[in-house]
């Protein structure tokens, strides 16, 4: 499945899988690759584009611009996975 793009930062879907990332980071490309892989559907925000973005990842992380950030629809956080 292909990202979303352009999501509604604070109006997604219950059931949206987010990850907030750039296109030049590697640990994004290689979460965006093993949710296409396993097909799941995902929102797709590049912080280097987006604004509101940036502003999102630096709140969840303390001001701290750390990605990928990966946000489920339970909730949990997941930064940086490996």
């Amino acid at each position: 499945m292909a990202a979303k793009k352009n999501p509604d930062l604070y109006n997604l879907k219950p059931s949206t899988i987010t990850v907030y990332g750039a296109a030049w980071c590697p640990d994004c490309k290689r979460a965006k690759m093993f949710f296409g892989e396993q097909r799941v559907e995902y929102a797709n925000v590049d912080i280097d584009a987006d604004p509101k973005g940036v502003a999102f990842v630096e709140k969840i992380n303390e001001g701290k611009r750390i990605i990928p950030t990966i946000i489920f629809p339970d909730g949990e956080i997941l930064v940086e996975p490996s």
